[in-house]
C-alpha cells in the first residue's frame, strides 16, 4: 500500500509541474500579447486533483491522521485554479492576470502542502 501511495505522489508532483511549466513557458507569450492556457496547464490540474484526492483516500487505511482544514485549503486552491483555467482555454487574448494569478496560486498549493503541518 505503500508503494501505491508512493506512486500516486509521483503522479501528484508531475501533475504540479505540467501546470507550472505550463505556466513558466507562457511568460515570453505575455508580453508579445499571445499568452493562452495550454492543455498542459489544465491536465496538471486535472491530475493533482485526482491524485490528490486518491493521496487522501489512501492515508485512512494507512492509520495516517489526516489534517481536513489543509486538504480543504489545498482543495479550495486548485478549484480556483481549475475554474481559472477552464474559463479562459478557448480565449485567443488572456488578461494580463491569469497566467500569472495561475502560477501564484499552484506555489500557494505546493507551500500550503509543505510547510503547513
Amino acid at each position: 500500500m505503500e508503494i501505491l501511495k508512493n506512486v500516486i505522489l509521483a503522479l501528484h508532483i508531475i501533475g504540479v509541474a505540467a501546470l507550472l511549466g505550463g505556466v513558466l513557458y507562457q511568460i515570453r507569450a505575455i508580453r508579445e500579447g499571445t499568452a493562452r492556457v495550454l492543455p498542459a496547464i489544465l491536465h496538471g490540474a486535472w491530475t493533482m486533483l485526482l491524485t490528490g484526492v486518491l493521496l487522501v483516500g489512501l492515508q485512512y487505511p494507512l492509520g495516517h491522521e489526516v489534517n481536513n482544514v489543509k486538504i480543504a485549503v489545498k482543495l479550495a486552491v486548485l478549484v480556483a485554479i481549475i475554474v481559472i483555467a477552464l474559463v479562459h482555454r478557448k480565449r485567443e487574448k488572456l488578461a494580463g492576470w491569469v497566467l500569472p494569478a495561475l502560477g501564484s496560486l499552484t506555489v500557494a498549493n505546493v507551500v500550503i502542502a509543505t510547510v503547513w503541518r
